[in-house]
């Protein structure tokens, strides 16, 4: 499998792939297992957020597919349109948005939605002892998601709201590991992505409590897959250019990621699969969308 930072080769025994870093561990392995039964395809996968992923190169009719940690947005649609691209959706796992900090910052073990959303509101808390006072008169470091990620929209959406914005003073990147390595760094410092790449690491960050409704719970993939874990449970995604479908690499590569999306393959690299349901939904849904472009 090859890697991809951004120039894609042309269409033929070739599948271009970009978008969310969240979903990108999904696809890699799933990728991964196609490519050993099909060597002779050739898959770029690239990280550029699931908004980059769509605006410079999906709906640019750049790539074949869109790794998305939230569904495409109204604009997106549009300027897909407006260069004929038909984006097609399928859910492809649950994720369990995860808060972490140092293993050192042993004062906090669960946080409320209301304490997340004024350490992280444009204007809210700056140090620990904001939230509580006997907790460190230490100013936060926080780390967190890029504006073109999903990741971001979702936690923006869930915790922060529309009446407010989330803060801009904090380390802001695509590359979930330097979140991990900056948490690592800091007694104070806190940050947030999804489930998987704290499950990479569950010994060196730690990974906190939520409170929604009176009752702290971990973040999991029980607690997503049982909808306790509110309100930081969210799908994934990707979406399928439906003229690319036309090409046989393409066709069969998203064939074998609805069928191997309901496995174990997804909850190794940390996240819920789907369900056989909504797999048999997703592959009815693949089939009828190849029946038009090759009629």
């Amino acid at each position: 499998m090859a890697g991809c930072a951004g120039v894609f080769a042309e269409e033929g025994n070739q599948v271009n792939i970009a978008g969310s870093s969240t979903v990108f561990p999904v696809t890699e392995a799933i990728a991964s297992a196609f490519s050993e039964e099909n060597p002779t395809v050739n898959l770029s996968l690239s990280k550029t957020g699931t908004g980059g992923g769509f605006g410079n190169f999906f709906c640019a009719g750049r790539t074949d597919i869109n790794n998305a940690s939230r569904a495409i947005a109204d604009a997106e649609i549009e300027q897909c349109g407006e260069n004929d691209i038909t984006p097609i959706e399928f859910q492809v796992a649950t994720d369990a948005l995860t808060v972490v900090v140092n293993p050192e910052a042993d004062w906090v073990d669960c946080l409320t939605v209301d304490e997340l959303h004024d350490i992280w509101r444009a204007g809210g808390a700056e140090r620990w002892s904001d939230i509580n006072e006997d907790w460190p008169d230490e100013e936060f470091e926080l780390y967190g998601a890029a504006t073109t990620s999903g990741t971001f929209d979702y936690f923006n959406e869930a915790i922060i709201g529309e009446e407010e914005n989330h803060r801009s003073d904090y380390h802001a990147t695509e590359r979930d590991r330097t979140i991990v390595q900056g948490v690592q760094g800091s007694e104070y410092a806190m940050g947030y992505f999804g489930f998987s790449y704290y499950s990479e690491n569950p010994n060196s960050i730690k990974a906190l409590s939520i409170d929604d409704d009176g009752a702290c719970v971990e973040p999991s993939i029980e607690t997503a897959m049982s909808g306790e874990y509110t309100p930081l449970s969210r799908p994934l995604f990707i979406y399928v250019a439906k003229e690319s479908l036309a090409d046989p690499a393409v066709r069969d590569f998203a064939r074998f990621y609805m069928e191997r999306a309901a496995t174990d393959l997804v909850s190794e690299v940390g996240y819920v699969p789907i369900t056989e349901d909504q797999r048999d939904e997703n592959v009815s849904k693949l089939d009828e969308a190849i029946a038009e472009v090759t009629e």
